[in-house]
């Protein structure tokens, strides 16, 4: 059932309209909780929060985290979740720099093989999931290390520079801004507006909400919940590595630790965005708004002149804030859908 027929109640004889409230609570609440973190720093630092560099450098920054966060949106909302991705991001660039680096291939042929490994590497952690019905949580931990131990062998623990004599196609799609503004950003709206067309508007969109709701119905309706798993971790495989790819352009070298780092950030902004941890609700807009309240932290905390070490306690402080506040506005949409009030 959708939100909004869940949402809709009787009045006489007619279906009443859901709510603002049952149709984008969550969003609100995620918003909401932006607005008030963003009023914070602009009174605790105005001189940097007034001014427009810090908004550019969030815009560079987030995407490198928040593209792989939009896509483990699918996989917590089918009730599974992937530790392994931060492993992924290294092996597939570690594979573009096998291929081109030193294999002396054009660039895209290095992309597709950078691609494909994504792309195998989601459908192992897929098979593995849906198939074995081994728990994703316990599974992807082994397959961090596996990733992350077969890119340290393959590149020999050393690094290469990707620098833009050598890499200029990559540099101008990846780094370089676009009339002045961030490219990241504007590849993190992109794939913000194919996922939610992907999650919103398709089959395979309402079958991952199926999955992820009860996995029994789903399949009693013909839904074939293993292979919506392995999708949604293809997914990620696959947006994991072009991350990596974005990072290591970003700084001009591919270090073999590329995707340490970024497990909290990402996990957060799927958290902190709407998605139920047990599966069966989320939205990729939520985190979207989400990645850039995570991005913005850290650098708000040193801002206002604040020690360092408060960066954690800032975002546990804002994850169960907007987590108690997602919850209480659920309990009121289930509310309004059994008595329409």
């Amino acid at each position: 059932m959708t939100v909004e027929a869940a949402g809709a109640h009787t009045v006489g004889h007619k279906a009443a309209p859901p709510s603002l409230l049952t149709r984008y609570g969550s969003q609100m609440g995620i918003v909401g909780v932006g607005f008030a973190m963003w009023l914070a720093f602009v009174i605790a630092a105005p001189r940097v929060f007034t001014d427009v560099d810090i908004y550019l450098a969030f815009a560079e920054t987030t995407p490198l985290f928040g593209i792989v966060a939009l896509s483990l949106t699918f996989v917590v909302i089918t009730g599974e979740i992937d530790l392994s991705f931060p492993s992924v991001m290294a092996l597939g660039t570690a594979v573009f720099c096998l291929t081109t680096y030193y294999g002396g291939a054009p660039w895209w042929i290095g992309l597709i093989a950078a691609a494909a490994t994504g792309v195998g590497c989601g459908l192992l952690n897929g098979f593995l999931v849906a198939s074995l019905n081994i728990p994703s949580l316990v599974i992807t931990i082994g397959t961090q290390f596996l990733f992350r131990g077969l890119e340290l062998v393959l590149m020999n623990g050393s690094g290469v520079p990707m620098l833009v004599d050598k890499y200029p196609q990559l540099h101008t799609l990846l780094r370089e801004p676009w009339h002045g503004f961030p490219v990241q950003t504007l590849w993190m709206i992109a794939i913000l507006i194919a996922e939610w067309l992907l999650l919103n508007r398709t089959r395979f969109g309402a079958h991952v909400f199926l999955v992820g709701d009860n996995q029994v119905s789903a399949r009693l309706m013909g839904v074939n919940a293993g292979r919506v798993k392995i999708k949604a971790f293809v997914l990620v495989g696959v947006t994991a590595v072009f991350c990596g790819l974005m990072s290591s352009i970003y700084g001009y070298y591919f270090w073999p630790s590329t995707g340490d780092g970024s497990l909290l950030n990402t996990i957060a902004s799927v958290f902190l965005g709407g998605t139920s941890v047990f599966g069966g609700t989320g939205s990729v807009i939520g985190t979207f708004v989400a990645a850039f309240i995570i991005g913005a932290i850290n650098a708000g905390i040193v801002s206002a002149g604040v020690n360092a070490f408060y960066t954690q306690l800032a975002f546990g402080l804002v994850i169960v804030i907007s987590v108690v506040l997602q919850t209480l506005i659920d309990r009121r949409i289930r509310r309004q859908s059994l008595t329409g009030k």
